[in-house]
């Protein structure tokens, strides 16, 4: 994908265009808001990496490693691995009407509430993502786990003290987006991951990466994720 360029590149960190860069310096002084997430108080998010949204879609089965290979590190540092899926329907009724009436045709509304209904092929969960005893398995009826009625993820995260989220899995401009802004605006602290999110174009991923750099937190990498963001400070390197 286009966004895993060198972060030094002209165009910015992750192929930001330069106003982006100017933008968030201008207002905040960094390019990072966070430089450090206590494992033990941090939640890997990975959203929607179910069969229906993963398909055959190179640019998202290609993050797949990326997201195992944080999930692993996580884990043995104590922090919680939450696997977020869409439940959009059962038994032939949808769980989110206004969505499936207004915005598909009828056959493609259907096949939407259906296809992501328990039960279905597509709304299990890829077979390539490494899913592990003691992780939470989380089901949501709208594109963001935070709202009301969505999911019980805000019970989930409470109970374990969690503050800091990292985001990853597709589309990294529609559900990721969604769940990192909502996250962002009930007060935790939030990373979107570039080279763990994916979207079917590389302009709707780096849309949604821009729009929520700018305002709700921090983009990093697989690579800034387990060698700084996940390290304490004193041990990050110089």
């Amino acid at each position: 994908m286009s966004t895993k360029s060198d972060p030094g590149t002209a165009s910015g960190p992750y192929g930001f265009p330069q106003y982006v860069i100017d933008r968030v310096l201008a207002k905040r002084g960094r390019l990072t808001v966070f430089d450090y997430f206590d494992p033990a108080r941090t939640a890997l998010l990975v959203i929607d990496m179910q069969n229906f949204y993963v398909g055959e879609i190179a640019s998202v089965i290609n993050i797949i490693p990326n997201i195992n290979a944080i999930a692993a590190q996580l884990r043995v540092q104590g922090g919680i691995v939450m696997w977020l899926g869409m439940s959009a329907g059962g038994n032939g009724e949808s769980r989110w009407p206004v969505y499936h009436d207004h915005f598909f045709t009828p056959e493609k509304g259907a096949n939407h509430r259906d296809q992501l209904s328990p039960g279905h092929n597509g709304h299990e969960f890829h077979a390539n993502l490494d899913i592990r005893p003691g992780d939470e398995i989380i089901y949501k009826s709208r594109f963001s786990p935070f709202i009301a009625g969505a999911s019980n993820i805000l019970e989930v995260l409470k109970a374990r003290k969690i503050d800091s989220l990292i985001v990853t899995g597709t589309a990294t401009n529609m559900c990721c987006e969604s769940a990192a802004r909502d996250a962002m605006m009930l007060d935790y602290k939030v990373i979107m991951v570039a080279d763990a999110n994916g979207a079917r174009f590389d302009e709707d991923h780096l849309a949604g990466l821009t729009s929520f750099y700018q305002s709700f937190g921090d983009v990093r990498t697989t690579a800034e994720v387990l060698t700084q963001v996940l390290q304490p400070p004193s041990i990050n390197p110089a």
